[in-house]
């Protein structure tokens, strides 16, 4: 069962914990997200300046993973308040959102994510409810142009065509109101509040009607925005920390029509699509669902970095595609704002490989069947293709083999637009490869079958 293949993923819920929403432009608007297929993720911040964990290096309770990257600095206390003064520092003079833009438009993404606030509480936009932000008098990026960067980059990315994904961390760890100082807890004593909101109501719902002012203000003055990602899990009824998010859900979509709501773990409702993170499923997962996985180690940029191939990339969207669901590609921003070269080599490769088979990819649903041995498989109605994952170093013989045994009358090759020679084998087909072809060493060669 699907359910056996993503339990115990991070960041994944179960799929019978799924709620098909009953809303028809909600619905429509999963449709539109599972033709997609590709985003940018980028998560973007205070913490890229240190090239350390986002956030999470806060939390003493998640201290014992989290900062090993903290080599300068042994004392956590006085760790934590250079964290939190990062952003009087913070500013990315190189950020130029038409670069990123540039980079997603060739590369072949078709929806943004932006980290508009990781659960640190510094946020890229321009809040009225904090002044912990980059357009803070006390951030020297407030002077710059784009010093609204969530404006800045949903503006230009909007203007090139590509669909627009809110992420916004639930838990804040900056506002009084949630690590409230003088509590059961001490503050930064775990990802949670320093308070039970049961005894303490009065202050849980300032920071309730806190995060629904902040998430309005990106539903309603940064919009149209297309999908509202919500991190931070913890924040969920069933853990005693109920942000009342049907009721948000239903306000927005007076202003929004059809937004998705991605409120990650937590299931329901307001979980419109589910995202494993860092993982792929072995196997299909029959909802619709969206793989997060960093185009390096980890979401914050590293200075010491390394990045995955154009092949490592172009399989993965290949086993994301063809098990049913959308891959969110993060690249993580240099400290200046400019994205890191490599990155971007490595993003531009599969970039030539979608420009050639993107006809496999968008728009495609999970076909049946949907991969045997290093062949998948995606569908367009009655039009099926396959995809050939080659190991590095694989040459291209004069034959390939495709384990396809219902009906088949034309073969062509994407890319070369050329019709395949091919006669039917047990099990499947045996393809004759164009002589021109013979010998070379294709990441993934895409072949569109029709009856």
């Amino acid at each position: 069962m699907a359910d056996s293949i993503i339990r115990g993923m991070h960041g994944c819920s179960q799929e019978d914990s799924y709620v098909r929403p009953d809303d028809p432009l909600v619905l429509e608007k999963l449709e539109w997200f599972q033709d997609q297929k590709l985003a940018l993720m980028m998560h973007f911040g205070i913490y890229s300046q240190l090239g350390i964990c986002e956030s999470w290096p806060l939390s003493d309770g998640d201290s014992d993973w989290s900062r090993g990257g903290i080599d300068w600095e042994k004392d956590g206390d006085k760790f934590k308040q250079q964290y939190r003064d990062l952003n009087k520092s913070f500013n990315p003079v190189r950020l130029m959102p038409e670069k990123w833009a540039d980079v997603a438009v060739r590369d072949g993404f078709k929806y943004l994510i932006l980290t508009t606030k990781h659960h640190d509480g510094f946020c890229l936009f321009d809040t009225k409810y904090t002044d912990y932000k980059s357009t803070s008098p006390d951030c020297p990026f407030h002077t710059h142009k784009h010093a609204d960067i969530v404006k800045s980059v949903f503006d230009e990315f909007r203007s090139r065509g590509l669909g627009i994904a809110a992420y916004f961390s639930k838990p804040d760890w900056h506002c009084p109101w949630y690590w409230a100082e003088g509590m059961e807890k001490p503050v930064a004593c775990d990802r949670n509040p320093t308070y039970d909101p049961k005894k303490h109501p009065e202050i849980w719902e300032k920071f309730t009607q806190f995060t629904h002012n902040q998430m309005m203000e990106l539903v309603r003055d940064y919009g149209p925005i297309d999908i509202l990602w919500l991190d931070g899990g913890q924040v969920n009824p069933a853990n005693g920390q109920d942000i009342r998010l049907s009721e948000f859900a239903a306000e927005a979509r007076k202003i929004r029509p059809g937004l998705l709501f991605a409120d990650r773990t937590v299931g329901g409702p307001n979980e419109n699509y589910i995202t494993p993170e860092q993982s792929v499923p072995t196997s299909p997962i029959r909802v619709p669902w969206e793989s997060c996985v960093t185009i390096g180690s980890a979401f914050s940029y590293r200075f010491d970095e390394r990045y995955k191939t154009p092949r490592e990339l172009v399989n993965l969207l290949i086993d994301v595609v063809s098990r049913g669901g959308n891959l969110a590609l993060n690249i993580a921003p240099q400290p200046d704002g400019n994205l890191p070269a490599a990155a971007v080599r490595a993003a531009d490769g599969l970039g030539d490989w979608l420009h050639d088979n993107g006809e496999a990819i968008y728009g495609t649903r999970l076909a049946e069947p949907n991969e045997s041995g290093k062949v998948a498989f995606t569908r367009k109605g009655d039009v099926y293709y396959a995809l050939v994952r080659m190991p590095e170093g694989e040459r291209l013989g004069k034959e390939l083999f495709i384990p396809w045994t219902a009906e088949a009358g034309r073969l062509t090759l994407l890319g070369a637009d050329a019709p395949l020679k091919f006669r039917r084998e047990d099990g499947g087909l045996k393809v004759t490869i164009p002589e021109i072809l013979v010998g070379h060493d294709p990441i993934a060669p895409a072949i569109r079958i029709e009856k």
